[in-house]
C-alpha cells in the first residue's frame, strides 16, 4: 500500500541576534547621576547642579619624539590606541619648527584619541581599576597633576599595561599621556570627583 509523503518539518523560527550592549559605561554613567552627583553637591557643599564637576573628554596620546622617523614605532602607536581606545587615533603635527630638537613646522610627530561620553567612562573604569593596579611598584597617582582649571594628566610608561595588547603588540615600548578634562570650579572638585570614581591618589606624607 502507498504510503503519502510526510510534509517536511517546519524549520523554528530563528530568533534575532540581540545587539551586545556594554553595560559598563551605562553603569558609571548612572552611578554619577544616582550617587555620586548626589553625594558630591551635599560634601562640597554646592546649592546648583551646574557647579557640580563633570567629566567631559579624555584625550589619549602618544608622542614620538626621536622615533617619529620610524615607521614601525608609528604603526605600534595606532595599534595601541586603536585597541586600548576602541577608537582610530589621529596624526598630531608640529606647529612650529624648533632647530635645537630638529623639528620641522608641518612634520607628524605622534597621534591622539579623544574619547566622550560612553567610550570615555568606560576607559576611565577599566584605567582605574584594572589598568593601574598592573603598573610596577604603584603607589598611587600624583595628586599634584592638576592644572588651574582643574583638568588632570597622568603618564604611563609603556604601554604593557594595558590587557588588550598582547606580547608581541608590546615588543616595541612607548608612553601614553592621559589628560582628563573636567568640568570643574576648583583644583579641589576634580579631586573630589576622581576620588569618587577610584582614582588611587598617593598618600600625602604627614
Amino acid at each position: 500500500m502507498a504510503t503519502t509523503p510526510k510534509a517536511p518539518a517546519k524549520k523554528p523560527a530563528t530568533k534575532a541576534a540581540k545587539p551586545v550592549v556594554n553595560t559598563s559605561s551605562a553603569r558609571l554613567k548612572a552611578l554619577y547621576i544616582n550617587t555620586y552627583a548626589p553625594e558630591l553637591m551635599k560634601e562640597l557643599g554646592l546649592k546648583n547642579v551646574n557647579q557640580l564637576p563633570k567629566f567631559e573628554k579624555v584625550v589619549i596620546n602618544v608622542g614620538l619624539g626621536k622615533s617619529k622617523e620610524d615607521k614601525k614605532s608609528f604603526e605600534t602607536a595606532a595599534n595601541t590606541l586603536a585597541k586600548v581606545t576602541g577608537q582610530k587615533p589621529v596624526d598630531t603635527i608640529a606647529k612650529t619648527s624648533i632647530a635645537s630638537f630638529k623639528l620641522r613646522e608641518g612634520v607628524k610627530i605622534g597621534m591622539m584619541v579623544t574619547l566622550r561620553d560612553e567610550r570615555m567612562y568606560e576607559f576611565l573604569d577599566r584605567l582605574i581599576n584594572i589598568v593601574l593596579p598592573r603598573v610596577r611598584d604603584f603607589h598611587g597617582v600624583k595628586a599634584g597633576a592638576f592644572d588651574k582649571s582643574g583638568n588632570y594628566s597622568l603618564g604611563l610608561k609603556d604601554q604593557s599595561v594595558f590587557p588588550e595588547l598582547s606580547f608581541e603588540e608590546t615588543t616595541t615600548l612607548h608612553g601614553l599621556q592621559v589628560n582628563i578634562v573636567i568640568k570643574s570650579g576648583s583644583v579641589d572638585h576634580s579631586r573630589a570627583l576622581l576620588s569618587k570614581f577610584g582614582m588611587p591618589f598617593e598618600k600625602e606624607n604627614n
